[in-house]
């Protein structure tokens, strides 16, 4: 319906029910937009990690960001760890930016080259040979597997990697609040000793 979303994310998909994990719908249209041209966007906009490369570098876009964000949750719901990711803000936009990601062998071996090629398209940095819409419902990973097959694949392990992931990702951020917490303390008592030889010499 020419609407790009613009902040894709699993966070953002929402099942139904919770008796039906395929029936899912999309939440979160703060972003949303009506495209009217093909590149007749230029809005920078997004969640670090999902956002497409043309609007980090500050190019005009278009339907084709939602792409890259829905490639970037396929890695991550079939590998258990986003392909980009950095502590280092800057670091990450240059990887997003060049396309630097890879399929690890230890955990991309068990995942056919159908989902991988499938991936790849959608993680192309030229938007102009970026996947579609289109493109991914006819590719083979999507278009030739049954409702049978789709249930046989057992993603538990993935599961658990993404629940390892978050779980650092906490612990970062925690000893990180810690860090921050106890660099305003010294700071406050630094200044405190500071107001009271002042007020002293004063």
């Amino acid at each position: 319906r020419n609407i790009v979303h613009r902040d894709l994310k699993p966070e953002n998909l929402l099942l139904q029910n919770k008796d039906n994990d395929s029936d899912i719908r999309l939440a979160d249209f703060g972003f949303a937009k009506r495209v009217k041209g093909n590149l007749s966007l230029s809005t920078q906009c997004g969640t670090p990690g999902y956002v497409a490369p043309e609007i980090l570098k500050g190019d005009k876009y278009g339907l084709a960001v939602d792409m890259w964000s829905i490639g970037v949750i396929t890695y991550i719901l079939l590998g258990g760890y986003p392909p980009f990711h950095d502590e280092n803000q800057t670091q990450l936009y240059k990887k997003i930016k060049s396309g630097d990601f890879v399929f690890h062998p230890e955990y991309w071996d068990v995942v056919s080259k159908e989902a991988k090629d499938l991936i790849t398209g959608m993680l192309t940095v030229d938007h102009e040979k970026r996947m579609t819409a289109q493109d991914a419902l006819n590719h083979p990973w999507i278009h030739d597997m049954s409702d049978g097959e789709l249930q046989s694949h057992d993603l538990h392990g993935t599961i658990d990697e993404i629940k390892k992931f978050n779980a650092r990702r906490k612990l970062k951020g925690t000893i990180k609040a810690v860090m921050a917490a106890t660099k305003m303390k010294m700071l406050i008592e630094s200044l405190t000793k500071v107001s009271n030889k002042l007020n002293e010499e004063a």
